[in-house]
């Protein structure tokens, strides 16, 4: 499957406020869109141009990033074009940026892990919310494949959208294996959601990441 058209965008900032900040490309969960998705912009940080994209399949009244044989196990073709797809789009969408980073929830965490587990050398960090990487699905996953580079995985371990099994993978590979410099946070009670206090932790996560790559 080719993509042709460019992914539809909601920037956090008007065009002429973009060049020389950082760049965050925010990937929403599967069945929704950039526009709900944007509405944690007031909680990210405000240095940042935050560009929400949306899914390039439809999914119930929103989107979705790849086909799937279940619940966070992408079928590898799928989430190729569309990482093709991104990568193609950021090409042009980081000239002028200082750097680029990734934040994806659920379904768009999957998608982010498959960004950052496709070209690791192109992104300053990783924000990686309530999900899986994605196993399985022809990517590469070699130890030390993310070393170096800084993400933060947050969740609750109540969670009970995303299978066990693929929570532990994730777990086990990025704490062992990665070679990321991970944080880790749980939020109890948060089930399969994002809070105020993960957004806060995630943006000063984000800060301490760009300072130390600049």
């Amino acid at each position: 499957m080719l993509y042709t058209a460019a992914p539809t965008v909601s920037w956090s900032v008007e065009p002429d406020r973009r060049p020389g900040a950082p760049l965050v490309v925010a990937l929403h969960g599967r069945g929704a869109d950039e526009a709900s998705f944007a509405q944690l912009t007031p909680h990210l940080p405000q240095e940042a141009t935050v560009a929400f994209v949306r899914a390039p399949l439809a999914e119930g009244s929103g989107y979705a990033w790849f086909a799937n044989r279940g619940i966070g196990r992408p079928l590898p073709d799928s989430i190729a074009a569309t990482a093709d797809w991104l990568f193609r789009w950021l090409d042009a969408a980081a000239a002028g940026h200082t750097s680029v980073s990734l934040l994806g929830f659920s379904g768009g965490m999957a998608m982010a892990g498959g960004l950052l587990l496709a070209r690791p050398e192109r992104f300053t960090a990783a924000v990686l919310l309530s999900g899986t990487l994605p196993w399985d699905a022809g990517l590469p996953e070699e130890q030390g494949r993310l070393t170096g580079v800084p993400v933060f995985w947050g969740r609750d371990t109540a969670d009970q959208v995303i299978p066990a099994d693929l929570v532990t993978r994730t777990g086990a590979w990025l704490r062992e294996e990665s070679g990321a410099r991970l944080e880790e946070r749980r939020y109890p009670g948060q089930g399969h959601g994002i809070t105020l206090p993960e957004l806060a932790d995630a943006s000063a996560f984000l800060r301490r990441a760009w300072e130390g790559a600049a």
